[in-house]
């Protein structure tokens, strides 16, 4: 890998882009150090899966920026965000491993929309006889 490579990662309203680029596994988020940015631990191993999976924990170093959504989604963005990269630095070898544990694959779900005449997506006003 002689140049950096970049990919995009979405999870609910989460967006996050990588920059990954050989190193000593630094993971760097919105400029702060992932631990601190991802106090949780959860949220800290969904950062980590695509490497543990890989085994290649300490041979690249990674700059996020991650926007939109809350922890959970951001986590996952970067989660996918980490494995489209892996991939693109070799697609023969780390591809099967991340597909076997589903990182390769967009979690369509989105939240709801609300509907009028509802108080929420699918929850109805309070029902009043009298």
């Amino acid at each position: 890998m002689e140049k950096q490579k970049n990919a995009v990662g979405r999870r609910k309203e989460a967006v996050a882009r990588v920059y990954m680029s050989k190193g000593t596994g630094n993971i760097t988020v919105n400029e702060k150090e992932y631990k601190a940015y991802f106090p949780i631990m959860y949220l800290q191993n969904q950062v980590e899966l695509p490497f543990k999976v890989t085994d290649t924990a300490s041979s690249f170093d990674v700059v996020v920026n991650v926007q939109g959504g809350g922890p959970k989604g951001q986590a996952e963005a970067v989660k996918m965000a980490i494995a489209r990269a892996l991939c693109e630095v070799n697609n023969e070898v780390y591809r099967p491993m991340l597909k076997k544990e589903g990182l390769m694959t967009r979690d369509p779900r989105m939240v709801e929309r609300k509907k009028f005449g509802k108080a929420k997506a699918r929850r109805s006003f309070q029902f009043s006889k009298r």
